[in-house]
């Protein structure tokens, strides 16, 4: 996953990394909902890789969702709560004011980046999810949770257990599961021109990619 290596590699940007969170924390800029007359609510709870962190408003892949089911003529309302540098910590103690709130029948939760740059104990990163997850299936909510992965120096046994929690929280919850989000984004040979200038957060020509990676599991969910 060369979009974490090269940023830690790079000697201008330890900076950022050594700060606690990646991104600055800001919600993302359409965190209302479009319509609240949907037959179907989908709430995002995710970091600066769902709130558009330096793009431009309306490219990224959550504000491509609602797009795509606009043009379906589905009835669903998007509601993106993801917040730039927010961990599942972080998640988790504003999720049962969202659920309250919105309602959703579907949440996307795409948190855990920013506790492995962090190096945050992977049981808790775990507990979050699996908490969050539970929460949310309380209200009888569907979820889909959106797998990450971090480098190999990170440490072989930190990095095969970060990306393997995602897999074993969806198989313990019965939940839906995007394994990679940034599939055919970070794992490719040249990574260039798919990450902004700090080499960390994907780009603007990443996004429909983005978007290609999460949809497939998205719509089974769908009634």
């Amino acid at each position: 996953m060369q979009w974490v290596w090269r940023a830690l590699l790079l000697p201008g940007l330890l900076v950022l990394l050594a700060s606690p969170m990646l991104g600055q924390a800001q919600p993302a800029a359409n965190a209302s909902p479009v319509t609240r007359s949907s037959t179907d609510t989908v709430l995002v709870v995710g970091d600066s890789l769902s709130a558009e962190y330096g793009l431009k408003r309306g490219s990224g892949w959550v504000a491509l969702l609602e797009e795509k089911l606009q043009a379906e003529k589905r009835a669903v309302t998007v509601v993106n709560a993801s917040i730039s540098g927010d961990t599942t910590a972080g998640g988790r103690a504003r999720l049962a004011a969202l659920l309250s709130q919105h309602q959703p029948s579907i949440v996307i939760l795409e948190l855990g980046a920013n506790d492995a740059l962090r190096g945050l104990a992977l049981e808790a990163t775990q507990q979050n999810l699996l908490a969050m997850t539970r929460a949310a299936q309380k209200t009888k909510a569907r979820v889909l949770l959106v797998g990450m992965q971090v480098p190999p120096n990170y440490g072989t046994a930190y990095s095969e257990t970060f990306a393997g929690l995602f897999p074993k929280v969806a198989n313990t919850t019965k939940s839906a599961l995007v394994p990679f989000l940034l599939k055919n984004v970070a794992d490719l040979e040249d990574t260039s021109q798919l990450f902004q200038r700090d080499r960390i957060h994907p780009n603007e020509a990443a996004h429909p990619i983005i978007l290609a990676n999460v949809w497939p599991e998205l719509r089974k969910l769908f009634k």
